[in-house]
């Protein structure tokens, strides 16, 4: 996962919110053979589906459109954040508390740069989660992408 860069979020966030929707996260990958790819995933509280993301995929690209944020050309994907639900805010963190998630972090802390464990609390700057009955303090700057670990 490749957050996108903050200005880029406040503007997708803006035209998403400005309909009814809650803009989860912003992905933003440069392609040097494919263009650039915005992956913007959306929730609502009934749920997301096939129209949801086209209503918000309109809405996204007219707004891109008149501001060009993006050189050259790129892809728009809208989707739902699924089962296993990226995790972009610490706020996301706090919500899911309990849940299970996998962790990548952009180096290597205590040896290793994955975690999959129990969200437990955020606690400052800091996401703490118990990795194998341990509780691991996981810088939220150093972390590169989270989901969700979906249980059934």
């Amino acid at each position: 996962m490749h957050k996108a860069p903050p200005h880029l979020t406040d503007l997708v966030r803006g035209a998403v919110e400005a309909i009814g929707y809650e803009l989860v996260g912003v992905e933003y990958l440069s392609r040097p053979s494919a263009g650039h790819l915005l992956r913007i995933y959306i929730d609502s509280e009934r749920g997301v589906g096939l129209g949801d993301c086209e209503k918000v995929s309109h809405q996204v690209s007219a707004v891109l459109d008149v501001e060009d944020p993006i050189p050259g050309d790129y892809s728009l994907e809208v989707s739902s954040p699924g089962l296993d639900r990226p995790l972009f805010e610490k706020a996301h963190f706090e919500r899911f508390v309990g849940q299970m998630a996998r962790v990548k972090l952009n180096a290597a802390l205590n040896g290793r740069s994955n975690y999959k464990g129990t969200i437990v609390e955020v606690d400052g700057d800091d996401v703490v989660v118990l990795v194998e009955g341990e509780s691991v303090r996981l810088p939220f700057a150093q972390i590169s992408s989270a989901r969700l670990v979906p249980q059934f």
